[in-house]
């Protein structure tokens, strides 16, 4: 199956981020629940990173419905963000953000708490979004971004499986940095200002602790 659609978004995060995981979401792709560990097939979502130790190594693998690759395969947002492939869009994003933050981390031998791959996610669907809505429009900022993603977004407790107060406290936290980010985003949109892409990248190297006291205190 094809997956370009797929590979432009994870190309448009890591240069967002700048970052170099040496892998790629493709290697660990699978569209097959029947190949997952048993206990993950039943799982409900079109989406899910499963993570495993093995040893000393670190085993991924990101489950995206078939289905969904289709779709955006059809109606590629990375040519054009509509409302017709925004909610798949952001399931794309989502897997790639959280396999991209623990591969990084990883990378560094340093831990990442659920609670920060949910509200990184959160983030990286918004500066995504905001990122190929401005490929089409350079000088309009598209000001009910943040509405649509914090405000009218709901938890589905099926797929939140009990954890509804983390990923609730991970929206809210991604939709205060999200909020002071807005004008550097703003300012962008009318100077070509890149300011905003330095301190994206300086708070996705931070710690756990550095990017919750950065929200509290910024």
């Amino acid at each position: 199956m094809s997956a370009r659609a797929l590979e432009r978004l994870e190309t448009l995060l890591t240069g967002i981020y700048d970052l170099d995981v040496g892998c790629r979401v493709e290697d660990f792709l699978v569209t097959d629940r029947q190949s997952l560990p048993g206990e993950c097939r039943d799982a409900p979502g079109d989406e899910q990173l499963f993570v495993s130790a093995v040893d000393d190594d670190l085993c991924m693998s990101l489950y995206l419905d078939p289905a969904l690759l289709e779709r955006l395969e059809a109606n590629d947002p990375s040519e054009d963000l509509n409302g017709e492939n925004v909610a798949d869009c952001w399931t794309a994003l989502e897997g790639i953000s959280h396999f991209l933050c623990v591969a990084h981390n990883a990378g560094h031998d340093r831990p990442v708490s659920r609670l920060m791959l949910e509200m990184q996610a959160e983030i990286d669907k918004y500066v995504a979004s905001f990122a190929l809505l401005r490929k089409r429009h350079p000088r309009r900022f598209p000001a009910e971004l943040h509405t649509l993603l914090f405000r009218r977004a709901r938890v589905d407790p099926t797929l939140a499986a009990g954890r509804e107060p983390l990923y609730r406290r991970a929206s809210r936290q991604a939709a205060r940095f999200c909020a002071r980010l807005e004008p550097r985003l703003r300012s962008s949109c009318r100077r070509d200002d890149g300011s905003w892409l330095k301190d994206l990248r300086r708070f996705y190297r931070l710690s756990d602790i550095g990017k919750l006291r950065h929200i509290e205190v910024s």
